[in-house]
């Protein structure tokens, strides 16, 4: 590619360090405003809100484009099927292994025994309950949309993912007749990307709102009394990543965790700012396919595991549970405890990484399993919301290096390619959230347009 086609797309990748450096700063100023002037700091939930909102706008079109390209262009169904089969397998096995390990830090730290219920915060706990528990049978059929259109103008993960497994299917029954439709909704998906980097631009302001709110509506008080299972929860989560994630991703994909973390970077500040692994959601499939993992495996591996990989969630309804129990006067025996938990792993299955999902889901699980501590769950009401970066974090985290390994098992992903993104020799296309310069497939050694000398000119603009 020519010099003076490089040279905008290097500028506009200068401009988006940037960004993050607002996004950090923004981050500190609400904190601050949120001690200083919590009166004021509460009042700027909605410029949060908003932002996530604008995010999440853009989910159900990127997922549903992803899909449809990556269904659509691989001739054999079996290979999709052989993909999604080994997501679940994996996702089950994961989801295990964290509850495992919050069982086992839960019981270690015992965090609950010195705190006590009043009438105020027991009120909290069941107002969290109030309606938040779901059958298996209503979430199963809440995975069909009214409508196909319905599918996108609600929001649900689910039911777009469905929508785009069938339209996809379809197309590649169609073969060649197909082939038309395919290149019309690549065109839309470039689009799309480039919507989604113009909505970027907003997180600043969005990041300033989410934090100040909840330092202002919840100050220092209670993260003092809370601190234990606070701290202890975050050191769960980063061993969890780091020991458990970091051993299993060297041992069958080569990658350290370290490079991929570092990679995914801008995608954490963001979550870490708004609280939602979804604002990351668009930005992890472009970044994945970059990396060299085909389209097919991250666009079934991605959106299916927001929805049943959620390793944070899973941590953190093991450590709530038993924090509950223990604050109720009322510890739960090991039968009692695998009993719940595997309950509770079930119903949080489509509790995507929004915002106070986790503690609906945990007020649901009790209320369905053990309603006498329901009115506990008003005890972490307050640190909820500090709690929920970790959990979107390490869900956000579990799904990378899933995507990663379901690409190492099927063959679909380009190690050649990993090496030279990690190492910064491909760098990723801030300006539309799309390679345009190397496009993400398996196919080996697919370098920067231009070859050598178009990765040198592109490392040569970050």
């Amino acid at each position: 590619m020519h010099q003076l086609e490089e040279d905008p797309v290097a500028a506009q990748r200068d401009r988006t360090h940037y960004l993050y450096i607002a996004v950090i700063a923004a981050v500190l100023l609400g904190i601050t405003v949120g001690f200083v002037a919590p009166g004021v700091a509460v009042e700027l939930k909605p410029l949060g809100t908003g932002f996530v909102n604008l995010i999440k706008m853009m989910i159900s079109p990127i997922i549903f484009c992803t899909i449809v390209l990556g269904v659509g262009s691989v001739r054999k169904a079996a290979k999709v099927g052989a993909v999604g089969g080994l997501a679940l397998g994996y996702f089950l096995v994961m989801s295990t292994v964290a509850l495992a390990i919050g069982l086992l830090v839960g019981n270690i730290l015992d965090p609950g025994s010195s705190l006590h219920l009043t009438k105020e915060v027991a009120e909290a706990g069941a107002k969290q309950a109030d309606g938040a528990s779901e059958s298996t049978a209503e979430f199963l059929l809440g995975i069909i949309p009214k409508t196909m259109i319905s599918a996108f103008t609600e929001g649900e993960v689910l039911q777009t993912l469905l929508v785009a497994l069938l339209a996809g299917f379809a197309l590649q029954a169609m073969g060649k007749a197909g082939e038309p439709v395919l290149r019309g909704i690549g065109h839309i998906q470039r689009l799309v990307f480039r919507i989604l980097g113009m909505i970027m631009w907003a997180a600043p302001i969005g990041a300033f709102g989410a934090i100040a709110a909840v330092v202002g509506a919840t100050g220092i008080d209670a993260l003092k009394s809370l601190a234990v299972i606070m701290i202890g929860f975050y050191v769960t989560c980063a061993l969890f990543v780091f020991v458990v994630l970091g051993a299993l991703l060297r041992l069958v994909a080569g990658v350290n965790i370290l490079a991929l973390l570092k990679y995914l970077g801008r995608e954490f500040l963001l979550i870490l700012s708004t609280s939602s692994s979804e604002s990351a959601l668009p930005r992890l499939i472009a970044k994945m396919e970059h990396l060299g993992v085909s389209k097919p495996v991250v666009g079934i591996t991605v959106p299916t595991g927001y929805s049943f990989n959620l390793d944070g969630t899973a941590i953190y309804l093991t450590m709530a549970s038993l924090f509950v129990a223990e604050a109720m006067g009322n510890p739960l025996s090991l039968a009692e405890q695998i009993s719940l938990l595997v309950f509770m792993i079930i119903a949080s299955k489509g509790a995507a990484g929004v915002t106070g999902a986790g503690l609906a889901t945990l007020a649901g699980g009790l209320q369905s399993h053990r309603p006498e501590l329901v009115d506990g769950v008003g005890l972490i009401v307050g640190i909820d919301r500090f709690m929920s970066e970790a959990r979107a974090l390490t869900n956000f985290a579990g799904n990378a290096v899933a995507t990663v390994l379901v690409g190492t098992w099927t063959k679909e992903i380009d190690k050649t390619r990993v090496a030279e993104v990690l190492a910064g020799k491909v760098p990723f296309d801030e300006k539309t959230l799309v390679d345009d310069h190397a496009p993400a497939t398996s196919v080996p050694d697919q370098r920067a347009e231009g070859g050598e000398e178009g990765v040198e000119k592109a490392r040569a603009g970050v």
